[in-house]
């Protein structure tokens, strides 16, 4: 079975107990600034797990594109990856523990699915503190299904409890694990008696607490499942690989690079994690460049992740001797692999091409700056008798101009100097911790935050784009926004500088919209209807699926100013969302305007 059987056959199976499959979405979170990119397959169903209904009903299933950025530098081993794909399904108030484990527990191991070796399946539950007890009715139905006592492990709250935050919906989870070792596991074995030798393939939330504060739990009216699948580790085991990068979703992807740089895989194993970094880096970027939403290469924020990407992997395509702009034809083998899965790669392919060679050619040129400032340098560092360059100089140089140690250590060796590594790397741990606060819980998950303002900033998104094809013209398209309890900002197609006349118009007229306190009106109804019916579609939702459209006017049919295909949250009336000022019009990259602005004042929500 290859990466792309085990896609469809997990959607098939949700299918058959019921479920409906639901459109993957884009890889930047629409109203969830504590991430920069969706990390699990449940960041796009938060609405849905905090209350609101979905469209699709309660049973749901899809497969999801995700980034997780928090261990960039350990790719390049042969199981890290930075872009990966989760299958999940989805029970909304619906089935609970009994099913879901029921489910998994079949679709792994029934000949007519997976048909993987029950004795090389071991799972781990909650171990119960003094918080919440352990879970035995997870465990129950473990056993009920055929798993043996001794292939199950209680493990504390820091590896099988889920918490949205430090308040809010909670509960535990199962995990489920697949034998790695040499032959079968021993009698006793699990992943809590050998963690080396098993592997982790799924992921069983049970969202059954709400957390009111540290020391209290209160059991939910309304409790969810959220489960979520590795396809790439689940298929490296289906085909008894040892590397998910010995599998069809990469091997083509190192083929071109071993075309490039006539180097053969296999061969060294410091040469063969470049080629791993390279496939990697190259599929994340294409992925990035790809999406629905307009992130480039940066400074900050999620565009600083993808130029660090690009950069990583051209610098380890240096190593392997590339000398020339390399990027774009790996890409093109990405995008040949993963464009039936996801078309909007091949939509962007151009995109991609460009931004990818723009990005190289920048990176050669900073390769020079560094050289020309570790030059710059090298009167005082010569003032030192020990001749060692600090760890913290070295990292300067890697952080700000994207210099790499090895360079440093081979400048520095031309005259006489020796780098301190270990201060380097202490450096760069201290970096990794600060970035690793943005991806804080992201392995199962976390929820974006949805209070009273962030609902007035979402509907005001709505107005605003509207307001700026009037004002702009039909090249507006949303690329883009992000909001907070502070200000929105929201990302647009277009190629100039807006004037200061522009900017007035589009801001008188969203206040205008407001003070005509315009109802907010939700429908449920076909992508294809709603786009009939004039209402904007950001995403390539599944032709027939069913979608929220919220119309903003006096009619649905007939008198509105906005109509939307979204996921919320909106406010009931628009005077709720009080003043709107523009404070920026900015370019955000090549073709895209950004806008930030705040809100103040305006009706409370029930009124």
């Amino acid at each position: 079975m290859n990466a792309n059987e085990l896609r469809s056959k997990y959607i098939e199976f949700f299918k058959s107990k019921n479920h409906v499959e639901i459109s993957g979405q884009s890889l930047i979170p629409e109203n969830d600034p504590s991430v920069l990119f969706t990390m699990a397959g449940m960041h796009p169903l938060v609405p849905y797990l905090l209350g609101e209904k979905h469209p699709a009903g309660t049973r749901l299933t899809d497969y999801q594109k995700c980034i997780r950025t928090g261990d960039i530098e350990e790719v390049g081993d042969p199981s890290h990856l930075t872009c990966f794909e989760m299958l999940g399904n989805w029970s909304l108030g619906d089935y609970f523990k009994k099913e879901s484990i029921a489910y998994s527990y079949e679709f792994l191991t029934s000949k007519d699915w997976l048909a993987l070796d029950p004795k090389k399946i071991s799972v781990t539950v909650f171990a119960g503190d003094e918080n919440a007890p352990r879970d035995e009715e997870a465990a129950g139905y473990w056993k009920e299904n055929g798993m043996p006592e001794d292939k199950i492990a209680y493990l504390p709250a820091s590896d099988n409890w889920w918490a949205a935050g430090p308040t809010g919906p909670c509960g535990p989870d199962t995990e489920i694990f697949y034998w790695v070792g040499e032959g079968l596991p021993p009698v006793g074995s699990n992943k809590g008696t050998d963690s080396a030798n098993w592997m982790e393939i799924w992921n069983n939330v049970f969202m059954q607490y709400n957390r009111v504060d540290e020391k209290t739990l209160l059991p939910l009216e309304k409790k969810n499942v959220d489960t979520g699948m590795g396809l790439e580790r689940t298929n490296c085991i289906l085909q008894g690989k040892t590397s998910v990068y010995l599998t069809e979703v990469f091997q083509p992807i190192i083929k071109t690079i071993e075309q490039l740089s006539g180097y053969k895989y296999g061969t060294d194993e410091e040469k063969d994690k470049s080629v791993r970094i390279i496939a990697d880096h190259t599929r994340s970027s294409v992925f990035i460049l790809g999406d629905q939403r307009g992130v480039t290469p940066d400074r900050v924020g999620a565009g600083y992740v993808l130029r660090r990407l690009i950069r990583r992997a051209v610098r380890h395509g240096m190593k392997l001797g590339i000398e020339k702009d390399f990027m774009s034809e790996v890409a093109a083998t990405v995008i040949e692999n993963f464009k039936g899965p996801y078309p909007e790669l091949e939509a962007n392919r151009e995109k991609v091409y460009k931004e990818l060679t723009a990005e190289e050619a920048k990176f050669r040129q900073t390769l020079k700056k560094g050289e020309a400032e570790f030059q710059k340098l090298l009167p005082n560092l010569m003032k030192n008798p020990k001749k060692i360059i600090s760890g913290k100089v070295a990292y300067n140089l890697y952080e700000t101009y994207g210099y790499p140690l090895e360079l440093t250590q081979e400048l520095g060796a031309e005259n006489g100097f020796t780098v301190d590594v270990e201060g380097f790397k202490e450096a760069e741990r201290k970096h990794q911790e600060a970035s690793k606060t943005v991806d804080a819980g992201a392995a199962k998950g976390g929820l974006a935050e949805q209070s009273e303002i962030t609902t007035k900033y979402h509907t005001a998104t709505h107005l605003l784009q509207q307001a700026l094809v009037n004002v702009l013209g039909d090249q507006v398209a949303q690329k883009g926004s992000n909001i907070n309890n502070e200000r929105m900002r929201f990302d647009f197609t277009f190629e100039r500088p807006m004037t200061k006349e522009e900017i007035q118009k589009v801001e008188d007229i969203v206040n205008e919209k407001i003070k005509e306190d315009l109802p907010v009106t939700m429908e449920v109804m076909p992508l294809d209807k709603a786009k009939a019916e004039g209402a904007r579609a950001l995403f390539t939702n599944k032709y027939g699926e069913d979608v929220k459209v919220y119309t903003i006017g006096r009619d649905v049919h007939n008198d509105w100013f906005s109509k939307e295909v979204c996921g919320g949250p909106h406010v009931q009336h628009t005077a709720q969302i009080g003043d709107f000022k523009i404070q920026k019009e900015q370019s955000s990259s090549a073709g895209v305007r950004r806008i930030r602005a705040v809100i103040s004042g305006g009706l409370p929500l029930d009124k």
